[in-house]
């Protein structure tokens, strides 16, 4: 199978797991508010909260994986990659006030706990970690070697996580009927969906600025650059995200001129970027004795 092919492939499948993954969670989310409502269960209303934001930021990663697609054109020469990054910053708001909200409401009926219809409450959240499971393996063992895909699944793992928290919480209650529990695991739960928030607000923040990527080493693409053969210095090296799917770099690479030919030493350079996950290297090579390199020796 050519490249092409395979690329194809992969994003076909990619796009049939983020709109099943998307389906199941909106369903989820439906669910769960009509039941958590209904039987007066707020921690069931946190986790649909968080389980609401989540399919936010599954629309969000779907919509960078198209626009990833689109072409570049003479205004938008890099594409249009980075409207996720913003949407990310909006999204990472309305999740922190969710989960203040849950917090707030959960402190509130610690001192008025209410009767709590433990049967469908664990049912409802018992179906949330069924949903999660499934959807996060619907994207395969092939996320792992894409970051949009990754933040994805670690997206449905967690609220698979916060929906065996309620679970349990449930559980526990319909055998020692204390419904205080319902408030403080509601608690718990606001904290985390908040700190979520947080979390993600600064990183959308931090790639607004050109950060990079969390996923990059720097020290790495540097050491791997200045092997090869015939490279005697790197410098003037950037790194930034094009979107969430999508990194980019530029370098001068000082080099011993006769080394090896310039094509060569591009391919390989391009080749070992790749591997580190930089899919757009924009590089310039520069004799030893350029400007910004250092000054040396020639091989013997």
């Amino acid at each position: 199978m050519s490249s092409e092919a395979h690329a194809h492939r992969r994003v076909a499948s990619g796009s049939a797991a983020f709109r099943w993954s998307v389906l199941l969670n909106a369903g989820l989310v439906g669910v769960q508010l009509v039941i958590g409502f209904g039987f007066g269960s707020l921690a069931l209303i946190g986790d649909a909260i968080h389980n609401l934001g989540d399919v936010v930021g599954l629309l969000l990663s779907w919509g960078a994986e198209r626009l990833a697609g689109w072409p570049a054109n003479r205004r938008f020469t890099y594409g249009y990659g980075r409207c996720t990054q913003l949407a990310s910053m909006a999204n990472a708001a309305l999740v922190m006030v969710a989960g203040g909200v849950v917090v707030v409401e959960g402190l509130q009926r610690l001192g008025r706990p209410v009767e709590l219809g433990t049967t469908p409450v664990a049912l409802a959240a018992l179906a949330g970690l069924a949903v999660n499971l499934l959807s996060a393996w619907l994207f395969g063992p092939g996320h792992q070697h894409d970051l949009n895909r990754r933040a994805a699944v670690l997206h449905l793992l967690s609220d698979a996580i916060l929906s065996a928290a309620v679970l349990f919480s449930t559980l526990l209650i319909a055998l020692t009927g204390w419904t205080w529990l319902d408030s403080l695991v509601a608690i718990g739960v606001g904290f985390v969906v908040g700190w979520s928030g947080w979390r993600l607000m600064l990183e959308a923040g931090a790639l607004s600025l050109d950060a990079v990527p969390g996923a990059v080493d720097l020290d790495a693409v540097e050491d791997s650059l200045l092997t090869i053969r015939g490279v005697c210095g790197v410098h003037h090296i950037h790194v930034w995200s094009l979107s969430t799917s999508k990194v980019a770099l530029t370098a001068h690479l000082c080099r011993h001129q006769g080394v090896i030919d310039d094509e060569t030493m591009l391919h390989e350079a391009q080749e070992r970027l790749r591997k580190l996950g930089i899919q757009h290297a924009t590089l310039q090579l520069e004799p030893v004795d350029g400007i910004g390199c250092d000054q040396v020796p020639a091989p013997e």
